[in-house]
């Protein structure tokens, strides 16, 4: 992406470059170009995207920027954003707003061997696993990018260990369910609430050595072992909303809150979204892992909280416009509603029954 030039002084605040970013893909083939080493952040692999000029949105600026740097047409594509991100350099500050886009088959077909792009800048195709085991060398602000990029379309929520008081043993008929009934490599929201459930994470992470478990912030990593495979650590909107009145400013620690994994939060109206937003920015002033997304519910009515009011598609969208992390739908969801979460703004879908699959996984 063009790197507009820095006219501040040393005795200057420096200048904040808006910039629209595309994150380009087809399927598991994702699309970076090369910066140049007069470039700022020269000789680093980026996304493609530019500068949002005076005139226009962020959306328009990355529909522009793609066409002029590759060529593709994307208009009429699947646009979503991820996220916005402040960084700062110490010769420039950026705030980038990072949009997702997975191109048709016919569009990859025409320019997947174009080695070069319009800017006469070198593009290449590289593989997901291997972006997201930072094997391309990219600028600092695009590492959370790859953070927010491993986020599954579906996560799962576990049944309360209440759901199977009517068996003998409740512990016993979780470990079972859940064992059996999780897929393959599953992201797993484990909710730890009642007393003892957090030995039951355990002894599920032995089982099913395949699933990415996210726990809650405060859960005891004694009883949860070294071996758990835990990608997130899941703040709730009361604890959320706890930490932004405490907080005097955007700079402070995170009081209590884990600052060894990534974080998920909990969020149902706009003061959460702007609490999260606060947070996400505090972690990476802080350089602590990310926030990489928000729960934003109920979209719809659940049969677990009948008397809760549902914020609709429609306002649940407008909600997720102010997010400047990605955003998950949750609540009386189902998988196949990913498709309608993303063309809202969503990047996934979570939820308890409707993702338990009904075939016991070969793992």
């Amino acid at each position: 992406m063009p790197s507009p030039s820095n006219h501040s002084t040393t005795c200057e605040k420096a200048t904040v470059v808006n910039v629209a970013v595309a994150v380009i893909h087809y399927k598991e083939q994702y699309l970076l170009g090369f910066r140049n080493a007069a470039q700022h952040q020269g000789n680093r692999y980026e996304f493609v995207g530019g500068k949002i000029e005076a005139s226009e949105d962020a959306k328009q600026a990355v529909i522009r920027e793609v066409a002029e740097e590759t060529g593709f047409a994307i208009h009429e594509n699947t646009i979503v954003k991820l996220g916005r991100l402040h960084h700062d350099y110490g010769d420039k500050q950026v705030s980038l707003q990072v949009y997702k886009i997975e191109l048709t088959a016919p569009q990859y077909e025409q320019h997947k061997h174009c080695q070069y792009g319009l800017e006469k800048q070198a593009l290449t195709w590289v593989t997901k696993a291997d972006l997201l085991a930072e094997k391309y060398d990219l600028p600092a602000a695009n590492k959370t990018m790859l953070e927010w990029l491993k986020l599954p379309e579906n996560i799962t929520i576990t049944y309360p260990l209440s759901h199977f008081d009517d068996h003998s043993d409740p512990a016993v008929a979780w470990l079972q369910c859940h064992q059996e009934k999780l897929t393959v490599a599953a992201w797993v929201y484990v909710r730890t609430k009642e007393a003892g459930t957090e030995k039951l994470i355990a002894q599920l992470t032995r089982a099913r050595p395949d699933i990415h478990v996210i726990v809650p912030h405060h859960a005891d990593s004694q009883f949860l072992g070294t071996d758990t495979h835990v990608v997130a650590h899941h703040l709730t909107h009361t604890a959320l909303m706890q930490w932004f009145n405490d907080a005097q400013d955007a700079a402070m620690p995170d009081q209590g809150i884990s600052s060894s994994h990534p974080l998920i939060v909990s969020c149902h109206d706009a003061d959460s979204i702007t609490a999260a937003n606060k947070l996400a920015r505090a972690r990476l002033q802080q350089q602590l892992p990310p926030v990489v997304g928000s729960f934003l519910s109920p979209v719809l009515a659940t049969q677990t909280h009948p008397d809760a009011v549902s914020l609709g598609w429609e306002t649940w969208s407008a909600l997720a416009q102010l997010s400047d992390i990605p955003i998950i739908g949750l609540g009386g969801l189902s998988p196949t509603l990913i498709d309608q979460a993303i063309s809202y703004g969503g990047v996934s879908v979570a939820g308890i029954r409707q993702f338990l699959s009904s075939q016991k996984p070969k793992v």
